[in-house]
Order: structure tokens, then C-alpha cells, then sequence
């Protein structure tokens, strides 16, 4: 079996999902990867401690996790099938780390989850699993990123999905969205994909001190703590950037590892 890359992806909230460019890249990335016989997601939307499962009986739930958008954003559906095993072994692996892990049958995916998955692989006839991030200390997460890299040579797809800059006073729906981004964005997005292309993980996991006006591109780290997990799943796979570019100031940059 061919061993599934990692990914670190912008999912953006629901209207990125009109933007004129983003569908198209994300539906020709997924085809270039091997096809997944599952997928794993860990969304920016998501914290809970012990690490927490979504369902894995029934319909996959969605869980429309925003507010003041028009009504179709609301009605969008995603009827993926359940991933049990794929549960029972992350289970396994994490509890042989001395994780403990819990389920929560009531949580479905969130909009960071489904709105990708929507672009990626429409037609939803891949088994998905959404896990939390229990915490977003960068080190605590990248190690379980390592304890959950088996997963790749069992046919799963892990995806990190955050944002590569989040600062959501930048978003202004009254501009446009194709418009230069503040200099902070656009510095952030230089540093990461250079510290990404180099391999650099201590500096990766030291983005708070490291990264220019880090605490600025992301005023609270949790849309950037996906990558974490993704990087440490790589294995030290190296990074190759598949999006670029910027969507109302907010860097859309994403990566994948081994593809």
C-alpha cells in the first residue's frame, strides 16, 4: 500500500468556498494524492480534552459551528460514512502511548472539517473521522502527530486543517477579497513557507518567539496548532506548499508531506 501524505490546510469559513480559485486548487490537490481508504481531521474548531472522536455510528453528523451567514451556507450537506475502525485504531495507538481517548456521539463535523472535504472528495463516499486537539501546546501536539503516523501506512489521509494567518479584524467582506494583504500576513506566510521548505521544525514549534508578529497572525494559536499534529505525522516527510495566496488578508497557504 502506497504510504498517504500528511496535510496542513486554510479551510477558511464557509463563503471561501465561493472564492473563484480555492475550490478548483483544493479539488486538484486531492486529485494527485492516493486515494485514502480514510481520513482523519483534526479542524482548528475543535478542542476537547481527553482527545475526543466524533460519531462513528449513523450518518456522519455536520455541525454548522457560525453564525450571521446566509441561509445556504446552513444547508450544505456532507453524508460521508462512518470510520469506525479507523477510530478503534487511533484508539490503540494513542492508548499505547498513554492517551487516554473518549467519544462524543453527538459532535459532528465542523465547518473546518466539511467545507474542505466538500471540494476535496465531493461525491463523500470516503469514511471520515473528526479527533480534538486537547490542548494547543505545539510539542504535546506534534507528538501525537508521531504517534498517529501509522496511520499513513494504512491507507489513512491525516489532515490539519487551521488557517497559515488568522487574524479576523483583517476580514472585510466590503473589500476585496483578492486584495493585498497586510504586511504582517503577507511576512507570516514568508516565514512559514520557508520555514516548512527548510524543515525546520524547532523553529516550527517555537513560532510564538520565532515568527514575525506571530501573536498578530494569530491573535489566539489555534487555527495555526493543526499544523503541529501534521507535522509530526510527516515523519520527516518533506513539505511541499500546494496553495498559496491570500483571501480578505488571510493567507491561504497549506502543505502536504510525503505526496
Amino acid at each position: 500500500m502506497t504510504r498517504t501524505p500528511t496535510l496542513f490546510l486554510s479551510h477558511g469559513a464557509p463563503p471561501l468556498a465561493d472564492d473563484p480559485t480555492w475550490p478548483d486548487e483544493l479539488a486538484s490537490w486531492a486529485s494527485s494524492l492516493p486515494r485514502p481508504e480514510a481520513i482523519l481531521v483534526v479542524s482548528a474548531h475543535w478542542e476537547a480534552a481527553p482527545v475526543t472522536l466524533s460519531p462513528t455510528t449513523g450518518p456522519v453528523p455536520l455541525t454548522y459551528d457560525f453564525w450571521g451567514f446566509p441561509q445556504r451556507y446552513y444547508e450544505v450537506t456532507y453524508e460521508a460514512p462512518q470510520a469506525p475502525a479507523l477510530a478503534e485504531r487511533v484508539s490503540s495507538l494513542l492508548a499505547s502511548a498513554g492517551q487516554s481517548v473518549r467519544r462524543d456521539e453527538a459532535r459532528g463535523l465542523d465547518h473546518g472539517a466539511y467545507v474542505p472535504l466538500v471540494e476535496m472528495y465531493p461525491n463523500a463516499d470516503i469514511p471520515v473521522l473528526q479527533m480534538s486537539m486537547p490542548t494547543l501546546d505545539p510539542s504535546v501536539l506534534y507528538d501525537l502527530g508521531r504517534q498517529l503516523a501509522p496511520l499513513r501506512d494504512e491507507g489513512a489521509l491525516i489532515m490539519g486543517s487551521g488557517f497559515t494567518t488568522h487574524n479576523l479584524s483583517w476580514f472585510n467582506p466590503r473589500e476585496d477579497a483578492a486584495a493585498a494583504p497586510p504586511t504582517v500576513s503577507a511576512e507570516f506566510d514568508a516565514w512559514a513557507a520557508e520555514a516548512l521548505a527548510e524543515g525546520n521544525v524547532d523553529a516550527l514549534l517555537d513560532t510564538a518567539h520565532r515568527a514575525p508578529a506571530a501573536h498578530i497572525a494569530h491573535p489566539r494559536s489555534e487555527h495555526w496548532a493543526p499544523l503541529y499534529l501534521a507535522l509530526g505525522a510527516a515523519d520527516g516527510d518533506a513539505a511541499t506548499s500546494r496553495v498559496d495566496g491570500f483571501w480578505y488578508g488571510l493567507s491561504k497557504r497549506s502543505w502536504d508531506f510525503g505526496g
